[in-house]
């Protein structure tokens, strides 16, 4: 009797290691993510190295491994050209044997990634990318998350706060492609909706050299606010020459997307007084300020953005929805990323909603003045916390034709 019972929980043993070995599958022996991005053009600050940073560091605090084999992270430059952005993920997804990618920066890159990911099943993050349209009329939500911001937050949030504030009167300086007319477009209704008027607005192409046509027709409007639906060089760019032009003196910018590296790259002396809306900022908590601590050692001494938080928080979102999955495929990742909720040093209570978009609280900033900032990075005053529920587009009124069936 002792053999035999001795027998069944050696069976037993060995039986619950197999099925363990067989719960935990990774496709190709491996987790593979693909940080795609823009290395060296108008918004590698924005993103760039950092963000490839930010996603190498999750996988360092993750542990390196996933059931005892090796997570890898490789990185590409799409020089902000969709057919470039496509091509590589294209390959990373039929060759390279990658799981999933990240960052995907700049709009028209994201939506083409996107719709990409949900042709081959394999999960696209999309974090420093902003048109609402990858949760709408573009949204593929058994495959596509949009994790840091989106246009609409962004308006929603920096767009009431000026209105609010007596800037009722708006014209545009938009980058013309998928985000700025998107940014545009989301501003323009809540700057209506909050009793504003908008008298016009004037496109120019992505990383231009010369803001002064553009900027021309913005102070010959007489708007008392010029709204920059432009993002990373191009908004760091069109508040410079605004300021040489003297626009500034009778006219104020609102930067509708704008982060601490672009605040960094303008300086204080620029930038001071200037409304911004981010999803996290640096110095807000001890947890905060750890982390970006731990970047600013890889990173030279820099601080980290939102959209860098952004990237470590979802990457490292991932490797534990795959771990409590057991396995890499798409379908049960995405699954334990939807009931998990995001508690770490980006997020508390973030949530992955069915649509795509990651809900989190967003952040209203004012840029200090010189005398004001206590050091290097030391930039921001809050002003304002609005609840993830409040800034982002309500399920309801989704256009994500995908969840409405």
């Amino acid at each position: 009797m002792k053999r035999k019972l001795i027998a069944a929980a050696v069976a037993a043993t060995l039986a619950g290691t197999f099925g363990l070995a067989q719960a935990q599958k990774l496709s190709g022996d491996a987790v593979k993510i693909g940080v795609l991005t823009d290395m060296s053009g108008v918004y590698a600050d924005y993103g760039g190295p950092g963000a490839v940073a930010a996603a190498r560091l999750a996988v360092q605090d993750f542990g390196g491994k996933m059931f005892g084999k090796p997570i890898e992270v490789v990185n590409a430059d799409h020089q902000n050209k969709p057919d470039i952005a496509k091509n590589v993920t294209q390959a990373w997804f039929d060759r390279d044997g990658v799981d999933m990618t990240v960052e995907n920066l700049n709009s028209a890159v994201a939506l083409a990634v996107q719709a990409l990911g949900k042709e081959k099943n394999k999960i696209t993050i999309v974090n420093g990318a902003a048109s609402s349209r990858l949760t709408n009329e573009d949204c593929a939500p058994a495959t596509g998350i949009h994790y840091l911001m989106d246009t609409i937050a962004l308006s929603n949030v920096v767009g009431k706060a000026i209105v609010k504030d007596g800037g009722n009167t708006w014209y545009f300086l938009t980058a013309d492609y998928a985000f700025g007319h998107s940014l545009e477009k989301d501003t323009s209704s809540t700057v209506v909706a909050s009793g504003g008027k908008v008298l016009g607005a004037v496109r120019h192409p992505l990383s231009t050299g010369d803001f002064s046509s553009f900027l021309l027709q913005a102070q010959s409007s007489g708007a008392k606010v010029v709204g920059l639906a432009n993002a990373g060089g191009d908004t760091v760019n069109s508040i410079k020459a605004a300021a040489e032009f003297g626009l500034t003196k009778k006219q104020n910018l609102a930067a509708l997307l704008m982060l601490l590296t672009d605040v960094h790259a303008l300086g204080l002396n620029t930038a001071q007084g200037l409304y911004l809306t981010e999803g996290w900022y640096w110095d807000m908590n001890p947890e905060t300020r750890a982390w970006a601590d731990k970047f600013s050692k890889v990173m030279n001494g820099r601080k980290p953005n939102s959209n860098h938080a952004s990237v470590y928080s979802a990457t490292l979102h991932y490797l534990n929805a795959v771990k409590a999955a057991g396995t890499d495929d798409t379908a049960a990742v995405m699954a334990k990323m939807r009931s998990t909720p995001i508690n770490d040093m980006f997020a508390k209570g973030g949530k992955l909603r069915e649509d795509g978009r990651m809900v989190h609280d967003m952040y209203l900033f004012q840029v200090k003045k010189p005398a004001e900032s206590k050091g290097p990075w030391d930039y921001y005053n809050l002003k304002g916390t609005v609840k993830g529920d409040d800034a982002f587009q309500s399920l309801a009124n989704s256009r994500c034709v995908a969840i409405k069936k």
